[in-house]
């Protein structure tokens, strides 16, 4: 990395000054470093490890689109992540992850998901019925508990009870928390392993994947068809005309368990907190979605404006994917900086989407940025990544946070309880102490 264009560096020293506060928040630390150092700098965590830190948008999609061929995910997903979520298209490579993308992106299809719509919009009504009127409320563990049973119903029907489902929720939240507890304190691995709870962990998860696979032999075994997504992966087929085998098919839903209700839990939590910040745009999507009453529901969708712009501006400012990890097959040279193999490189989406040189205001809440042409953000905007991998989800996740917001705006009213909104950087971007009140609306 020292050939080419100087790349600064921060010291082990400097890193370990703050050790402490990084455990808790590394945000502030990356923040500084990039406002002293520039907008690529690296940090060596001593031992001759470094990782380049950038959050120069240009360079993500260098990474992530023009020379995607030679930049792979890092270790963290396709070995740390996978020990507890397996192989599937979050977390592998190569062939595997090209040949499994191309199986399943079609169930992911705006006209197939057009099918499940139906399921996603009477859970959604369902979870949103339980919100207490003139009290406290913790949006974070409501649209934890609507966005995994979307999820688990648009999977499974009918065909999984709530035990099993809040059972499945519990083991995913559970390996998550371990996750980050191994990644933040890799020098506890020798306790974690000797002590037994990485082994407990493991064993939830095994208990999680046998939970699934009683549900697939089960649908397999009546020959009933539902429609849902467990219908389009056992219809997908390869190439060469055979079907997934089950337990690659487990690892794939233990993937869209595990991103697909997260980021979509924390995302809804945010855009809450800031329409009871902003109550204007409360207004504005009520008087909208009354005006696209009568519409069939995906055309609805389709159509709505106002209620879409303020979820990008939502993830704009609150990514919940806030950083992206690549690394390098093949030496490479980028503006001038030559990266040797294998280079460890963590993109900051939350700077990027924060950064002045692409944003004007870029601290404000303004919705009204994404007006216009859909792709006018594109080449600095990256709620759901980018290039051949950006999430297969994204539609998905789209609509059902459109239906929440729609759904929950239609009869109530949100007011803050404080006046900052305060964030908890694990492996996403996740609200902290996101304390709301709702209020019975007025219909008008």
């Amino acid at each position: 990395m020292e050939k080419g264009r100087h790349i600064p560096k921060v010291s082990f020293f400097d890193f370990l000054k703050r050790a402490l506060e990084i455990v808790k928040n590394p945000l502030p630390f990356h923040h500084d470093n990039f406002e002293e150092k520039g907008d690529t700098f690296q940090l060596h965590l001593g031992f001759g490890n470094r990782i380049l830190f950038s959050r120069n948008a240009a360079f993500l999609q260098y990474a992530l689109q023009k020379n995607q061929r030679n930049y792979t995910k890092s270790r963290v997903q396709t070995r740390d992540v996978a020990k507890y979520i397996g192989k599937g298209l979050l977390t592998s490579e190569g062939e595997h992850w090209k040949k499994q993308r191309k199986l399943i992106q079609p169930a992911f299809h705006k006209r197939h998901l057009a099918q499940l719509m139906g399921i996603m919009q009477e859970t959604i009504k369902q979870e949103l019925a339980v919100i207490p009127e003139g009290k406290k409320v913790n949006v974070e563990t409501i649209f934890g508990r609507l966005a995994f049973q979307v999820v688990a119903k648009s999977l499974f029907s009918g065909a999984v009870d709530e035990v099993a489902i809040n059972r499945l929720q519990t083991i995913v939240e559970a390996s998550q928390k371990m996750l980050v507890r191994e990644l933040r304190q890799p020098y506890l691995g020798w306790w974690f392993k000797a002590s037994g709870i990485l082994d407990r962990h493991l064993a939830m998860v095994q208990e999680a994947r046998e939970l699934i696979r009683a549900l697939i032999v089960k649908r397999k075994a009546d020959g009933e068809r539902k429609d849902d997504l467990l219908d389009m992966l056992l219809d997908a087929r390869y190439e060469d005309g055979t079907s997934m085998h089950v337990e690659q098919m487990i690892d794939e839903i233990m993937i869209l368990f595990t991103a697909g209700h997260e980021t979509t839990s924390n995302a809804l939590s945010f855009t809450c907190q800031l329409l009871a910040k902003y109550p204007k745009y409360q207004e504005r999507i009520y008087r909208e979605n009354k005006q696209l009453e009568g519409q069939d529901l995906m055309a609805g969708l389709m159509s709505q404006k106002i209620t879409r712009y303020v979820l990008e501006e939502s993830m704009r400012l609150y990514p919940p994917a806030y950083f992206i990890d690549r690394m390098n097959h093949n030496a490479d040279e980028f503006q001038n900086m030559a990266l040797k193999p294998k280079t460890p490189l963590l993109f900051s989406v939350i700077e990027i989407h924060r950064h002045g040189k692409y944003w004007e205001d870029p601290l404000e809440f303004l919705p009204e940025r994404f007006e216009g042409p859909p792709n006018q953000h594109s080449d600095h905007y990256y709620p759901f990544g980018g290039g051949p991998r950006m999430c297969i989800g994204n539609n998905f996740a789209m609509f059902e946070m459109q239906m929440v917001i729609s759904e929950l705006i239609k009869d109530l009213k949100i007011t803050p309880t404080t006046k900052t909104i305060e964030i908890l950087p694990l492996i996403t971007l996740r609200p902290k102490n996101a304390i709301l009140e709702f209020e019975k609306r007025v219909p008008c």
